[in-house]
């Protein structure tokens, strides 16, 4: 699907195609943002935002439903030096990409030609070749196509040198459209998501009593991948609003002392573990009776209670570590996000509490936000 109102070009003719030198490439090349279908309005706010504090003005392409926005910058300068916006500050982007450059139309006898020439003007090898497209029931249908290209299409790229055997070149990402039409892009893993699409694929494990239990676990491996000694078997957690257990379930399996806060039926099994310990007791009432290493909640409750609620058990040092949900009002919700986020800020700034606080719209979220919020220094 193309972007309301975008403007498509066609496929570069030779004049036009940026040069080999990545320090030559115009920073008014596009990016390309995945996010969550619905949620383009909310993207595309943010990565505006997010642009201007760089320096960087331009204008959003976005179609409701399309699960992609693309951001064009008005600037032109040199690529290598140019500011850079991250994907870590960026709330409601899976994926983004840039420069990303739209071929349209690709022929439909011969598509690798175009994309390879294409890519060899972008960067001389890329570490890997992902071809995508938007997570949309429209964009499944492309699903059969991509996959029988995508091994040709490496062959050829492997034929003409493209393809390095070193990690450190950048990602070549081919996001379709349709058939006929991509754009092309790079990432570098500094700054990307490891999963195509910025999906991770994770299995529903059969033992776990909801399938919430994916959310607490994609939000381990967004936000602790670099820091994984911050989970460790023996520590100990609460869990606010837990039954009937499915993030109890991700802290048990991994071994942490759980206490299951909820006046509700928690799992059989997840009781016999000997990990965990069920408290029949309100969320906002519970207090531990000592400091914890992690709390966790997914308690579905205005966001500003949320919010308030987590400041107060990192300020008072309840926990060190928590991982929340907020869930998202029908209008408005990057604004109630942000709003949650200063009242974070706010309190903790009064505790005198230096922390991290990071937000994100999970691939395994709905109308919600994930957060992680930490505790810093003494």
């Amino acid at each position: 699907m193309k972007p309301s109102g975008a403007v498509m070009s066609a496929r570069p003719q030779p004049s036009d195609r940026y040069p080999v030198n990545n320090d030559a490439i115009p920073i008014a090349s596009a990016y390309l943002a995945y996010c969550r279908a619905g949620f383009e309005k909310e993207c595309a706010a943010e990565l505006t935002a997010r642009g201007g504090d760089c320096g960087l003005t331009g204008y959003v392409r976005a179609a409701t439903g399309s699960g992609f926005v693309v951001f064009h910058p008005y600037a032109s300068h040199p690529f290598g030096n140019a500011p850079e916006v991250r994907l870590d500050d960026l709330i409601f982007a899976r994926q983004l990409i840039r420069p990303a450059v739209l071929l349209d139309p690709l022929p439909p006898t011969d598509r690798i030609t175009p994309l390879l020439e294409m890519a060899s003007s972008l960067a001389p090898q890329f570490s890997d070749i992902w071809l995508e497209t938007a997570d949309t029931n429209e964009a499944k249908a492309l699903s059969s196509f991509t996959r029988k290209l995508a091994m040709p299409l490496r062959r050829a790229a492997a034929t003409h040198g493209l393809i390095a055997e070193h990690g450190n070149a950048p990602r070549l990402h081919l996001f379709f459209l349709s058939g006929t039409a991509a754009y092309i892009g790079m990432t570098w893993a500094s700054n990307s998501s490891p999963w195509p699409m910025g999906i991770p694929r994770l299995k529903f494990p059969r033992s776990a009593p909801s399938r919430s239990t994916l959310k607490l676990e994609e939000a381990f491996l967004s936000f602790l991948g670099k820091d994984p000694e911050s989970l460790q078997p023996g520590m100990t957690a609460v869990d606010l609003g837990a039954a009937p257990g499915g993030w109890t379930w991700q802290l048990a399996h991994r071994h942490l002392w759980v206490t299951a806060v909820d006046n509700g039926p928690m799992q059989a099994a997840l009781l016999e573990s000997g990990l965990v310990e069920h408290h029949r007791a309100d969320a906002f009432r519970y207090r531990p009776p000592k400091p914890v290493d992690w709390m966790v909640c997914d308690v579905v409750e205005q966001p500003s209670r949320i919010a308030r609620l987590v400041a107060r058990w990192i300020a008072e040092g309840w926990c060190r570590r928590c991982i929340f949900n907020l869930k998202l009002p029908m209008k408005k919700r990057r604004d109630e996000v942000l709003r949650c986020h200063d009242l974070i800020a706010e309190a903790l700034l009064q505790a005198r509490c230096h922390h991290s606080l990071r937000m994100k719209q999970l691939y395994h979220d709905r109308e919600e936000v994930t957060a992680y919020l930490q505790r810093l220094g003494a």
